[in-house]
Protein backbone atom coordinates (compact mmCIF):
# COMPACT_ATOMS: atom_id res chain seq x y z
CA UNK A 1 0.00 0.00 0.00
CA UNK A 2 1.30 3.22 -1.00
CA UNK A 3 1.81 6.01 1.87
CA UNK A 4 -0.78 8.11 0.38
CA UNK A 5 -2.98 5.29 0.64
CA UNK A 6 -2.05 4.60 4.01
CA UNK A 7 -2.05 7.82 5.26
CA UNK A 8 -6.01 7.93 4.11
CA UNK A 9 -7.13 4.88 5.50
CA UNK A 10 -5.65 5.70 8.64
CA UNK A 11 -6.94 9.13 8.40
CA UNK A 12 -10.51 7.34 8.22
CA UNK A 13 -9.45 5.42 11.30
CA UNK A 14 -9.02 8.49 13.23
CA UNK A 15 -12.16 10.11 11.89
CA UNK A 16 -14.65 6.99 12.84
CA UNK A 17 -13.36 7.12 16.28
CA UNK A 18 -13.90 10.61 16.89
CA UNK A 19 -17.07 10.80 15.50
CA UNK A 20 -18.10 7.25 17.66
CA UNK A 21 -19.81 6.41 14.61
CA UNK A 22 -19.57 2.36 13.49
CA UNK A 23 -19.33 2.67 9.68
CA UNK A 24 -19.11 4.06 6.77
CA UNK A 25 -21.91 4.37 3.82
CA UNK A 26 -20.81 4.91 0.64
CA UNK A 27 -23.25 6.15 -2.62
CA UNK A 28 -22.01 3.74 -5.26
CA UNK A 29 -22.29 4.96 -8.79
CA UNK A 30 -20.57 2.70 -10.67
CA UNK A 31 -17.76 5.00 -11.37
CA UNK A 32 -13.79 5.34 -10.25
CA UNK A 33 -13.91 7.46 -7.29
CA UNK A 34 -16.68 5.50 -5.26
CA UNK A 35 -15.13 2.61 -6.34
CA UNK A 36 -11.58 4.28 -4.72
CA UNK A 37 -13.66 5.38 -1.78
CA UNK A 38 -15.87 2.18 -0.52
CA UNK A 39 -12.60 0.36 -1.18
CA UNK A 40 -10.48 2.76 1.05
CA UNK A 41 -13.55 3.02 3.82
CA UNK A 42 -13.47 -1.34 3.52
CA UNK A 43 -10.10 -1.23 4.47
CA UNK A 44 -10.13 1.09 7.31
CA UNK A 45 -13.08 -0.43 8.69
CA UNK A 46 -13.86 -3.93 7.76
CA UNK A 47 -17.33 -5.22 7.93
CA UNK A 48 -18.64 -1.93 8.82
CA UNK A 49 -19.08 -0.25 5.40
CA UNK A 50 -22.35 -0.10 3.38
CA UNK A 51 -22.42 0.32 -0.53
CA UNK A 52 -26.10 1.44 -1.25
CA UNK A 53 -26.75 1.84 -5.21
CA UNK A 54 -28.97 4.14 -6.03
CA UNK A 55 -30.07 4.10 -9.52
CA UNK A 56 -32.40 6.86 -11.11
CA UNK A 57 -33.49 7.01 -14.37
CA UNK A 58 -29.51 5.83 -14.65
CA UNK A 59 -28.02 4.04 -17.42
CA UNK A 60 -27.65 0.37 -16.72
CA UNK A 61 -24.12 0.09 -16.99
CA UNK A 62 -23.97 2.26 -14.06
CA UNK A 63 -25.97 -0.09 -11.74
CA UNK A 64 -24.32 -2.74 -13.18
CA UNK A 65 -20.49 -1.33 -12.66
CA UNK A 66 -21.44 -0.85 -8.93
CA UNK A 67 -22.84 -4.03 -8.28
CA UNK A 68 -19.81 -5.41 -9.73
CA UNK A 69 -17.54 -3.24 -7.56
CA UNK A 70 -19.86 -4.62 -4.07
CA UNK A 71 -19.40 -8.08 -5.30
CA UNK A 72 -15.40 -7.85 -6.51
CA UNK A 73 -14.70 -6.66 -2.39
CA UNK A 74 -17.28 -8.25 -0.50
CA UNK A 75 -19.12 -4.74 0.57
CA UNK A 76 -22.34 -5.25 1.70
CA UNK A 77 -24.77 -3.35 -0.42
CA UNK A 78 -28.45 -1.80 -0.62
CA UNK A 79 -30.16 -1.32 -3.45
CA UNK A 80 -32.77 1.75 -3.54
CA UNK A 81 -35.13 2.65 -6.93
CA UNK A 82 -35.24 6.19 -6.31
CA UNK A 83 -37.10 6.66 -9.87
CA UNK A 84 -40.44 6.50 -8.79
CA UNK A 85 -39.59 8.90 -5.98
CA UNK A 86 -37.72 11.25 -8.52
CA UNK A 87 -41.01 11.12 -10.63
CA UNK A 88 -43.52 11.88 -8.13
CA UNK A 89 -41.50 14.93 -6.72
CA UNK A 90 -40.59 16.23 -9.68
CA UNK A 91 -44.22 16.11 -10.91
CA UNK A 92 -45.55 17.95 -7.42
CA UNK A 93 -42.64 20.53 -8.21
CA UNK A 94 -43.62 21.08 -11.74
CA UNK A 95 -47.41 21.22 -11.71
CA UNK A 96 -46.69 23.65 -8.56
CA UNK A 97 -44.68 25.83 -10.25
CA UNK A 98 -47.37 26.20 -12.98
CA UNK A 99 -49.76 27.84 -10.49
CA UNK A 100 -47.28 30.97 -10.29
CA UNK A 101 -48.11 34.38 -12.19
CA UNK A 102 -47.72 33.94 -16.19
CA UNK A 103 -44.54 35.82 -16.11
CA UNK A 104 -42.64 33.66 -13.46
CA UNK A 105 -44.24 30.38 -14.81
CA UNK A 106 -42.70 31.27 -17.97
CA UNK A 107 -39.22 32.24 -16.66
CA UNK A 108 -39.70 28.45 -14.36
CA UNK A 109 -39.98 26.12 -17.71
CA UNK A 110 -36.95 26.96 -19.18
CA UNK A 111 -35.41 25.95 -21.90
CA UNK A 112 -35.43 21.56 -21.74
CA UNK A 113 -32.37 21.74 -24.69
CA UNK A 114 -30.13 24.20 -22.20
CA UNK A 115 -27.93 22.80 -19.79
CA UNK A 116 -28.33 25.38 -17.31
CA UNK A 117 -32.37 25.13 -17.75
CA UNK A 118 -32.06 21.19 -16.95
CA UNK A 119 -30.36 21.88 -13.79
CA UNK A 120 -32.84 22.32 -11.65
CA UNK A 121 -34.33 19.08 -12.19
CA UNK A 122 -31.23 17.00 -12.91
CA UNK A 123 -29.92 17.97 -9.44
CA UNK A 124 -33.03 16.56 -7.45
CA UNK A 125 -31.25 13.16 -8.16
CA UNK A 126 -28.15 13.79 -6.16
CA UNK A 127 -30.42 15.50 -3.66
CA UNK A 128 -32.39 12.69 -3.25
CA UNK A 129 -29.74 10.20 -3.11
CA UNK A 130 -27.78 12.57 -0.20
CA UNK A 131 -30.91 12.34 1.97
CA UNK A 132 -30.98 8.55 1.28
CA UNK A 133 -27.80 7.66 2.12
CA UNK A 134 -28.33 10.15 5.34
CA UNK A 135 -31.43 8.11 6.33
CA UNK A 136 -29.35 4.74 6.17
CA UNK A 137 -26.39 6.66 8.24
CA UNK A 138 -28.20 7.30 10.56
CA UNK A 139 -30.20 4.27 11.29
CA UNK A 140 -26.59 2.47 11.60
CA UNK A 141 -25.13 5.01 13.68
CA UNK A 142 -22.81 5.38 9.95
CA UNK A 143 -20.87 8.52 8.63
CA UNK A 144 -21.66 9.03 4.98
CA UNK A 145 -18.37 9.61 3.05
CA UNK A 146 -18.06 11.30 0.03
CA UNK A 147 -16.44 11.31 -2.90
CA UNK A 148 -15.76 14.53 -4.59
CA UNK A 149 -11.93 14.65 -5.78
CA UNK A 150 -9.71 17.75 -6.02
CA UNK A 151 -10.33 18.27 -9.27
CA UNK A 152 -14.43 18.46 -8.81
CA UNK A 153 -14.31 19.99 -5.67
CA UNK A 154 -12.27 22.99 -6.90
CA UNK A 155 -14.21 24.14 -9.95
CA UNK A 156 -17.47 23.36 -7.83
CA UNK A 157 -18.57 20.18 -10.19
CA UNK A 158 -20.87 18.56 -7.48
CA UNK A 159 -24.36 19.64 -6.33
CA UNK A 160 -24.92 21.58 -3.57
CA UNK A 161 -26.91 19.91 -0.61
CA UNK A 162 -26.29 16.77 -2.95
CA UNK A 163 -23.30 14.76 -3.16
CA UNK A 164 -21.34 17.82 -1.77
CA UNK A 165 -23.95 16.92 1.55
CA UNK A 166 -21.23 14.53 3.01
CA UNK A 167 -19.63 13.94 6.55
CA UNK A 168 -16.14 13.09 4.95
CA UNK A 169 -14.16 13.67 1.55
CA UNK A 170 -11.19 10.84 1.92
CA UNK A 171 -10.27 11.78 -1.86
CA UNK A 172 -10.63 15.45 -1.26
CA UNK A 173 -7.07 16.09 -2.37
CA UNK A 174 -6.56 13.99 -5.01
CA UNK A 175 -6.79 14.68 -8.12
CA UNK A 176 -8.55 12.60 -11.03
CA UNK A 177 -5.16 10.95 -12.05
CA UNK A 178 -4.31 10.46 -8.96
CA UNK A 179 -7.65 8.68 -7.79
CA UNK A 180 -6.59 6.47 -11.52
CA UNK A 181 -3.47 5.49 -10.03
CA UNK A 182 -4.91 4.68 -6.72
CA UNK A 183 -7.48 1.92 -7.85
CA UNK A 184 -5.19 0.66 -9.99
CA UNK A 185 -3.00 0.03 -6.94
CA UNK A 186 -6.46 -1.12 -4.89
CA UNK A 187 -7.43 -3.43 -7.47
CA UNK A 188 -10.48 -1.93 -9.01
CA UNK A 189 -11.86 -3.69 -12.12
CA UNK A 190 -10.55 -1.99 -14.97
CA UNK A 191 -13.67 -1.83 -16.75
CA UNK A 192 -14.77 0.91 -13.95
CA UNK A 193 -11.31 2.58 -14.10
CA UNK A 194 -11.55 3.06 -18.12
CA UNK A 195 -15.22 4.19 -18.24
CA UNK A 196 -15.58 7.87 -19.26
CA UNK A 197 -16.48 9.86 -15.70
CA UNK A 198 -20.09 10.83 -15.02
CA UNK A 199 -22.53 12.32 -12.60
CA UNK A 200 -25.43 10.54 -13.89
CA UNK A 201 -27.78 14.02 -13.93
CA UNK A 202 -29.01 11.98 -17.28
CA UNK A 203 -28.46 9.02 -19.94
CA UNK A 204 -25.37 9.81 -21.98
CA UNK A 205 -23.79 12.82 -19.43
CA UNK A 206 -20.36 13.05 -18.88
CA UNK A 207 -17.85 15.06 -16.82
CA UNK A 208 -16.12 16.30 -19.31
CA UNK A 209 -18.55 17.49 -21.82
CA UNK A 210 -20.38 18.86 -19.26
CA UNK A 211 -17.74 21.30 -18.09
CA UNK A 212 -16.21 22.00 -21.23
CA UNK A 213 -12.58 21.08 -20.86
CA UNK A 214 -10.76 17.79 -20.08
CA UNK A 215 -9.78 16.31 -16.60
CA UNK A 216 -6.01 16.35 -17.74
CA UNK A 217 -6.71 20.00 -18.87
CA UNK A 218 -8.06 21.02 -15.47
CA UNK A 219 -5.11 19.48 -13.81
CA UNK A 220 -2.28 21.11 -15.75
CA UNK A 221 -3.72 24.46 -14.28
CA UNK A 222 -4.23 23.34 -10.98
CA UNK A 223 -0.38 21.97 -10.76
CA UNK A 224 1.04 24.49 -13.57
CA UNK A 225 -1.20 27.46 -13.24
CA UNK A 226 -3.02 29.60 -15.85
CA UNK A 227 0.79 29.34 -18.36
CA UNK A 228 -0.01 26.21 -18.52
CA UNK A 229 -3.66 26.18 -20.35
CA UNK A 230 -5.26 28.51 -23.41
CA UNK A 231 -6.28 31.91 -21.99
CA UNK A 232 -9.62 31.71 -22.39
CA UNK A 233 -9.68 28.23 -20.64
CA UNK A 234 -7.69 29.55 -17.62
CA UNK A 235 -10.26 32.29 -17.35
CA UNK A 236 -12.98 29.70 -17.59
CA UNK A 237 -11.47 27.53 -14.82
CA UNK A 238 -10.98 30.49 -12.97
CA UNK A 239 -14.77 31.85 -13.38
CA UNK A 240 -15.81 28.20 -12.41
CA UNK A 241 -14.08 28.77 -9.22
CA UNK A 242 -15.34 31.92 -8.24
CA UNK A 243 -18.76 31.24 -9.18
CA UNK A 244 -18.83 28.30 -6.83
CA UNK A 245 -17.51 29.55 -4.17
CA UNK A 246 -20.49 29.41 -2.09
CA UNK A 247 -20.40 25.75 -2.77
CA UNK A 248 -17.60 25.11 -0.16
CA UNK A 249 -18.36 27.60 2.44
CA UNK A 250 -20.92 27.63 4.94
CA UNK A 251 -23.90 29.83 4.21
CA UNK A 252 -23.37 33.45 5.06
CA UNK A 253 -25.19 35.16 7.96
CA UNK A 254 -25.23 38.95 8.67
CA UNK A 255 -22.68 40.67 10.94
CA UNK A 256 -23.52 40.49 14.71
CA UNK A 257 -24.08 44.29 16.13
Amino acid sequence: MSAQTEAIVDWLREQLKASGSRGFVVGLSGGIDSAVVVRLCQMAAPGSVVGVVMPCHSDPRDEVDAMTMATHFKIASIHVDLAPTFDALTSALQHALSALPAGLAQAASGDATDIKARMPLANVKPRLRMATLYYIANTLNYMVVGTGNRSELTIGYFTKYGDGGVDLLPIGNLLKSDVRAAARELGVPSAIIEKAPSAGLWLGQTDEDEMGFTYADLENYLLSGPDAVSPALGLRIERLMRASEHKRALPPAPREG
